[in-house]
């Protein structure tokens, strides 16, 4: 009974702790990609026109529709660099509230009185040392036009242009090290990319349905585009994390199979022991269904108690967790202090299936030797 029910705490704790960063993953990449991303379903980039933007935004569900261009580039701030991810996005980026929170520094601001500033990751600004209030320095952005074309003078080998700080985000370090938001014509004009847009980011309205706006869209669009979800937009990450989840299960169900295999010897030596009790009640009218019940019965009795404390202990440490945070991420950085867990009760429900597949299993041969026992006294 105690190793059935340690092995189904463990296994509880885990799946609940897989839950718990996948939800975390799930926040934090929400508050950096959209809803619903529009991509090119070939090449980079695509051409963007009044006419589509407004056929987009008369689409039911739709509140906001955000340009974007997203590109690497080589930034450079008094005597330090980074290569980064430029990412210029229009005006009404800041109506999609996905970095309000996320704020530390400075403001969220891509424009004011007609002055440009960058948004940039708590990373970066560690890496370049930057100091959004000093208004003496700005960040240069450079981008590579064409290494192929060969000339005389370098400076045609590149574009460059300045803007100054506005504000420092921090969502995941990831995100921090590599982004920086920029206003998206300040970008067009340092890339040359005119009309032309790397993507679309869609803001949907409250209360609409995501898929039913989804397949509106993509029904608008036809087969040149791609409309993503935000998971979609990061399926290798979940599929990921569901493998290693799916694993995880597999051998903590494996480990309460061992755990099990004393039941299965338990029952086995009850059988043997029990030969003359075998014979009592066959004595007094028992049937062969009846023994086969009998040592089934015991076999549940000791998994389900055992189980059952499992899940009554994985579900505590679980929710001691949640609230009191046991056990800490280890480090300084972090994005939160603590290991996050969140307990579905599908788990329990798969893990307490489990537990009675392994159950019937290990009761089957030993119940059967019991009635081999009853066919025996009877002849």
């Amino acid at each position: 009974m105690v190793g059935v029910a340690f092995s189904t705490a463990a296994l509880i704790i885990v799946l609940s702790v897989f839950n718990g960063l996948e939800g975390l993953l799930r926040s934090l990449y929400t508050s950096f990609d959209p809803e619903l991303k529009i991509e090119a379903a070939e090449g980079k980039s695509f051409e963007v026109s009044d006419a589509l933007l407004t056929k987009l935004k008369t689409i039911e569900g739709v509140e906001v529709v955000t340009e974007v261009i997203e590109d690497y580039a080589y930034i450079r701030y008094r005597d330090a660099d980074v290569v980064a991810t430029i990412k210029g996005v229009s005006d009404n980026f800041i109506d999609q509230h996905r970095l309000d929170d996320r704020i530390v520094q400075g403001e969220l601001k891509l424009k004011q009185d007609g002055v440009n500033f960058a948004i940039i990751g708590r990373g970066i600004q560690y890496a370049l040392s930057v100091a959004v209030e000093d208004e003496m320095f700005a960040l240069q952005i450079f981008y590579i036009k064409d290494l192929r074309r060969s000339s005389l003078d370098p400076s045609q080998m590149y574009s460059r242009k300045t803007i100054r700080p506005g504000g420092v985000f921090s969502i995941e370090k990831n995100y921090d090290e590599n982004y920086v938001f920029l206003p998206l014509d300040f970008v067009a004009d340092l890339l040359d990319y005119g009309n032309k847009r790397t993507a679309l980011e869609i803001k949907t309205t409250n209360g609409s349905n995501l898929l039913a706006v989804k397949e509106r869209l993509a029904e608008t669009l036809g087969d040149s585009f791609k409309v993503l979800t935000n998971e979609e937009q990061q399926k290798d990450l979940y599929r990921l994390l569901k493998i290693e989840k799916l694993f995880t299960f597999l051998a903590l169900s494996l480990l309460i199979s061992v755990g099990s295999i004393n039941i299965f010897f338990s029952l086995m030596m009850l059988a043997i022991d029990k030969k003359k009790d075998i014979s009592v009640l066959t004595a007094i009218g028992a049937s062969e269904n009846l023994i086969r019940k009998i040592f089934f019965s015991e076999g549940a009795i000791i998994s389900f108690i055992g189980a059952g404390s499992g899940l009554i202990i994985g579900g505590l440490i679980c929710w001691l967790q949640d609230q009191f945070g046991l056990v800490g991420m280890g480090m300084e950085n972090a994005v939160i202090p603590n290991y996050p867990v969140t307990m579905i009760w599908t788990d329990f429900a798969l893990t307490s299936l489990v537990v009675v597949a392994i159950t019937f299993l290990v009761s089957f041969y030993p119940a059967s030797l019991a009635s081999r026992s009853y066919s025996t006294q009877n002849l």
